[in-house]
């Protein structure tokens, strides 16, 4: 393939990814309006152990794979690359349908973990109804995708892409419509419309192996040709390919559980610390504004801004591996900026304006809950974009083993000190213990950079600084925008004058602190990219 074709390739999947990616946040305001705090809770506690079976299932395999394949083609082996994917295939099979029998069977352990028998709001039956209904898609989920990974090993983005945002797309469809038929039309329970829900991660499921079978249907023959005309067929021991298979897959297994694991600590000792503390009766309500509404708002400045950063790491990687030292510490360099360019204005805005942005878009009710609890999740942000970035950082500078050390040191504080704060500091407790193990995984992996490296962070430092000025100057205006308008918009009673004060302040905020990063030209040092037609508006 030509690097144009590539490179269209690979901006073609990193635009299906955010796509489906934003699809997968912004469905969240129909849904939480239609079920309420409580039944976005109930989702959460079937959705967390899910995503972390999910992972526990392919252990990375498909990402590995599309590296085995795009190896072993480099080389003119297309057998060996086939081989990879039947026997890929079927150990995904076989792990994602175990997965399946352990989440199903499972579902009570789960249930009594996550809740008391006597706690108020979900009750044990309805969380163990739920998490049934979402492990039947454990049985082809790791299986379809371990297809996307053989595709993007034979640097064929499309099929990928395409079933990434089709999946997405039906997922979501089957998911409103079905809550929507169960409570307004059906006349059923809210129970009963998040048990369909959380079905609709099987028909997305499904939908994206129709879409890859479509694709396969039509390469199919290509592939076969490519083997037919290969001159020298070795058949390497199904133990020795496995074996290079794993070596490959266990970097990503990491990254993609972290966030995940945090969240599953707190399903298992939220509501039973919070019971203990006699706040149980507002435990789900406080869960679901932090641990599905709330991370899906903080998640999408952690989405762009991480998209950015990842870009990089092939020329990091690339960089390290001919002992480029000085583009190794730029791009670096680069990738962590971006991180704090985006990510830290996001932070102190969506804790400013924490109220009109919940209430305007997940409702009023138990706004004086839900508000502050979103406040306090948004700096979350940052030590999450941190986290995978430097860890994918170390991946690059084949330091990815050291991820295990650093995540394990974060989820062992998480464990130790999530109760005892819930029951100090209530909801939270949950989001402090959340920032300080995640913080200390981050200095972990950055202290490593710079061991393995050399690397120094005085630019870094540097150019943060003029972040936080800029930072603080948005700061100044959103608290000038909130005490105007203020004066004649109600956002804690009334919901269009919070979407208002939600639209003034973001419009506000992010302008100028646009402003100033490109007219500093800190944008254009960070990303390495001008905008014409800005540099024309600033006569710059």
């Amino acid at each position: 393939m030509s690097s144009s074709n590539f490179l269209r390739g690979t901006l073609l999947l990193t635009g299906a990814s955010f796509l489906s990616k934003f699809l997968g946040m912004i469905y969240v305001i129909p849904f939480a309006n239609m079920v309420g705090e409580t039944g976005t809770a109930l989702y959460s506690y079937a959705y967390i152990p899910y995503t972390i079976l999910l992972s526990i299932a392919t252990v990375g395999v498909p990402l590995a794979v599309s590296k085995f394949v795009a190896k072993y083609n480099t080389l003119n082996d297309y057998y060996t690359s086939m081989r990879m994917l039947k026997i890929g295939s079927l150990l995904m099979l076989i792990t994602g349908f175990f997965a399946f029998l352990i989440m199903y069977f499972g579902a009570d352990l789960i249930a009594s973990w996550t809740k008391d028998e006597d706690s108020k709001g979900v009750t044990l039956a309805e969380v163990k109804s739920v998490i049934q209904m979402v492990s039947f898609a454990l049985i082809i989920i790791p299986s379809m995708a371990i297809m996307r990974g053989f595709f993007q090993g034979n640097q064929s983005m499309g099929p990928t892409a395409v079933s990434q945002v089709i999946e997405q797309i039906i997922r979501i469809m089957f998911l409103l419509v079905s809550v929507f038929v169960v409570l307004e039309i059906v006349g059923g329970t809210n129970a009963t419309a998040i048990g369909f829900a959380a079905f609709s991660a099987f028909v997305g499921g499904i939908a994206s192996w129709v879409v890859l079978a479509f694709y396969w249907k039509k390469r199919k023959k290509y592939l076969d040709t490519a083997i037919e005309n290969q001159k020298e067929k070795v058949t390497i021991p199904v133990k020795d390919l496995l074996k290079e298979l794993f070596r490959y897959s266990g970097p990503f297994v990491l990254v993609g559980i972290a966030i995940p694991m945090y969240q599953l600590i707190d399903q298992f000792t939220f509501g039973h610390a919070m019971t203990a503390r006699g706040d149980g009766d507002i435990a789900d309500i406080a869960f679901s504004a932090f641990n599905l509404q709330g991370h899906k708002l903080v998640i999408i400045p952690v989405t762009i801004a991480t998209g950015l950063s990842l870009a990089l790491i092939p020329e990091i990687t690339s960089a390290f591996n001919s002992n480029k030292m000085q583009k190794l510490n730029a791009q670096i360099n680069q990738a962590l900026q971006i991180i704090m360019f985006f990510v830290l204005p996001a932070v102190f805005g969506l804790i400013l304006l924490a109220d009109p942005i919940y209430g305007g878009l997940f409702g009023m009710k138990n706004l004086d809950i839900t508000g502050e609890v979103f406040a306090w999740y948004a700096p979350v942000a940052l030590t999450f974009a941190f986290f995978t970035v430097t860890s994918y950082i170390l991946q690059g500078v084949e330091k990815q083993n050291f991820t295990l050390i650093s995540l394990s040191a974060g989820i062992l504080t998480k464990i130790l000190l999530n109760s005892i704060f819930i029951q100090i500091f209530a909801a939270k407790g949950a989001i402090i213990v959340t920032l300080i193990s995640t913080f200390i995984a981050v200095l972990l992996n950055l202290w490593q950079i710079k061991k393995a490296i050399g690397f120094n962070y005085r630019k870094f430092y540097k150019l943060s600084l003029l972040m936080l000025i800029f930072t603080s100057i948005m700061v100044i205006v959103l608290l000038v925008v909130k005490y105007v308008f203020g004066l004649f918009l109600d956002v804690h009673e009334n919901r269009i004058h919070a979407i208002l004060m939600m639209l003034i302040g973001v419009i506000a905020g992010g302008s100028v602190y646009l402003y100033l990063g490109y007219a500093s030209t800190l944008f254009e040092r960070i990303t390495g990219r001008k905008i014409a037609i800005l540099d024309r508006l600033i006569r710059r």
